[in-house]
């Protein structure tokens, strides 16, 4: 059961009347099982774990939170609103008020192939600013596992939803020290505890750090053993831009990554649960922006790897839209970081030849950040499971190196109908066309995109579907072809081999859709970043999809046209919005205001969430916020409607936000 604080903390926040009730919530939190949990249910979980945790009593884990609950929701709807916006405090008594600046969330990263991958993100931003990436500085900091605020230098706020929070000026005035130099108004920081301190005098009295660190904040007066710490300085409230840190290039972390994280953690003697990373140019941080949720030029790294033996019970095969025939291990049910793990990845059947992987083979297994881990290697080989046929269609199987092939693409099921939920689910502007509608359609006789939006109310309910669901069906077709979308999400939602969407925003910048199938390789190999094997790749799948993309085409989607950039920085000198500071609010009618953020940047706009003295211009939707309007007015900053931010692009076809398609 939960316990009278934490009903508390529900209450407050208005989480106790939600589809769980306190005793399913300790009995999930308990078994840590997010599986067994519907959408609902798991939304409410999280937002349940994310309370308690913020108010000081924890129900999970931060690892479980963040490797289970949270993944299998990132699995299920990664579009979901949850996962994109800051994830709220705990209520405190008081009123909400407007933060100075946004707190918003850290994007975490838990194999060095993520942080990789993110510094090729940087390194890709710092090219289109025409910045040396090799002479870019890093700066690695810990990352404190504290209580979130914002001094301004006269009040101080939690983090609140990352845009409001509460005032808690009440600590300072009990005598709450800032770390470091001691100055008040540095910005956001944490209120910690020191380790030693906690362990020696409060770990008897609070459960934990961060219930201890909710106790200073409370309105009411304070437990002696609260204020005894505060006088001691053994709590304080330590600025972010105080913190130790190791600073270097980008080949100096990588090629000293282990032990730059190993001595960062170590820089100061309170809880951290991992590192900060972020790139120190101010120039590249304006450019890379930030999302709703985090700031891509930073990013935090957690290891909290744990391995298990454990043997393998047998191999299953599973088709991919590809054809591709992927190795999933059905494991001894084994507990492995705060989740109970009963499946594995295997890279492929050439690693379950050659490593021995098959009933009785004993693995040592790896989870770290990953819902289904991933075998890191075999300590007892015993005789594998091959696969000859295709699980799905039972079409004979072809090796091509390490991988297995299912080359009916026509006519096997787990293909087709891959590719179906694979095209609705890039696309991301609707609804409803998920596995389980996919496969219904599909036993129906239904095995491509175009026979979809063919179907008609009557036909959908001849296939078993009701009336309702019928017509929340057609209204979501209708939907996906009226709702403005980038060409290149367009593109990519076709699945066309080695072009991820990143590789097809890069072809449309040259290409217009309706060039692309009369590319030859050496067109595309003279793109920068295509080589010649991809390009080989592309061409031939482009020739597969042709006649299907163009029957689709046809039905007449809402495109928004990518810029094309036929010589380096052409589009964007002759663009109004070369050079200007743009910012954009409330709810956009003709396109997501993301894909009108990525336009601008396109054609050579610096992209901001909030307004300062050098922004140029805000664009302002339906319901846009109240204090970007206000600070616009105050800054002489220029406000456009939504068609006034058109007009000023209309200086030729190249440059419209939207077409037909067609």
């Amino acid at each position: 059961m939960l316990n009278e604080r934490q009903i508390e903390i529900l209450q407050r926040a208005g989480l106790d009347n939600t589809s769980l009730s306190a005793e399913r919530i300790a009995a999930i939190a308990a078994a840590v099982d997010a599986g067994r949990l519907d959408d609902a249910q798991l939304i409410d979980f999280l937002k349940i774990a994310n309370t308690l945790y913020r108010g000081g009593e924890q129900i999970v884990s931060d690892h479980v939170y963040d490797n289970v609950f949270l993944a299998e929701l990132r699995r299920r709807q990664p579009r979901h609103p949850f996962l994109h916006h800051v994830e709220p405090e705990a209520a405190f008594p008081g009123k909400t008020i407007p933060l100075p600046e946004k707190m918003l969330s850290t994007e975490k990263a838990y194999t060095l192939e993520s942080i990789a991958r993110w510094l090729g993100r940087v390194e890709k931003a710092a090219r289109e600013l025409d910045v040396d990436f090799a002479r870019l500085q890093f700066r690695v900091t810990p990352k404190l596992d504290g209580f979130a605020a914002y001094d301004d230098g006269r009040l101080l706020y939690t983090r609140g939803d990352g845009r409001k929070g509460t005032d808690i000026s009440r600590v300072f005035e009990r005598g709450l020290s800032v770390a470091g130099d001691g100055r008040r108004g540095q910005g956001a920081g944490e209120i910690v505890v020191n380790q030693h301190y906690f362990n020696e005098h409060l770990a008897e009295r609070f459960e934990n750090a961060r219930n201890f660190q909710a106790s200073i904040i409370k309105e009411k007066e304070l437990d002696e053993l609260v204020l005894q710490a505060i006088q001691d300085k053994a709590a304080v409230f330590y600025p972010f831009a105080q913190l130790p840190a190791w600073q270097g290039s980008a080949a100096e972390l990588l090629e000293n990554f282990s032990e730059i994280v190993e001595d960062v953690r170590g820089f100061v003697e309170y809880d951290v649960d991992g590192v900060v990373i972020e790139v120190t140019d101010p120039a590249l941080q304006r450019h890379m922006g930030s999302t709703r949720h985090h700031h891509r030029w930073q990013i935090a790294f957690k290891s909290n790897a744990e391995t298990a033996e454990v043997k393998v019970l047998r191999v299953i095969a599973q088709t991919s839209r590809s054809g591709r025939v992927n190795p999933v291990a059905e494991l001894e049910p084994v507990r492995l970081s705060g989740a109970m793990i009963s499946r594995a990845t295997a890279h492929h059947y050439g690693m379950v030849r050659e490593m021995g992987i098959g009933p009785g083979t004993v693995i040592e297994l790896t989870r770290s950040g990953e819902v289904i881990p991933k075998i890191e290697r075999v300590l007892i080989p015993a005789e594998p499971e091959i696969p000859e046929y295709c699980p799905s269609c039972k079409s004979r199987l072809v090796w091509d190196g390490d991988y297995l092939y299912c080359m009916n693409s026509a006519h096997c099921p787990a293909q087709i109908e891959n590719t179906i939920e694979h095209f609705f689910k890039t696309l991301g502007n609707v609804d409803g066309f998920g596995k389980k509608t996919v496969e219904k359609l599909h036993r129906a006789g239904i095995s491509s995109v175009y026979e979809i939006y063919q179907l008609d109310g009557e036909k959908l309910q001849d296939l078993g579907f009701g009336e309702k669901t019928a017509r929340n069906l057609l209204d979501q077709l209708r939907r996906s072809r009226t709702e403005p979308v980038g060409d290149w999400r367009f593109l990519g939602a076709f699945g066309i081999h080695r072009m991820g969407l990143g590789n097809c925003e890069r072809l449309l910048q040259h290409y217009r859709l309706t060039e692309i199938f009369t590319l030859t390789e050496q067109d595309i190999v003279e793109i920068e970043g295509f080589a010649e094997k991809t390009a080989s790749a592309v061409v031939a799948s482009l020739k597969e999809i042709h006649d299907e993309f163009q029957r689709i085409l046809a039905l007449g989607f809402n495109l928004i046209i990518t810029p094309l950039q036929t010589e380096p920085g052409e589009r964007k000198k002759a663009s109004p919005l070369a050079d200007k500071s743009i910012v954009f609010t409330g709810t956009m009618q003709r396109a997501k205001r993301d894909d009108l953020k990525k336009q601008s940047k396109q054609l050579g706009a610096r992209v901001g969430n909030s307004i300062t003295g050098k922004t140029d211009y805000l664009v302002v939707g339906e319901k846009p916020g109240a204090a970007k309007l206000t600070a616009a007015r105050e800054k002489g900053v220029t406000v456009l409607t939504e068609e006034q931010y058109y007009a000023m692009l209309e200086t030729d076809d190249r440059e419209q936000p939207a077409g037909n398609g067609r």
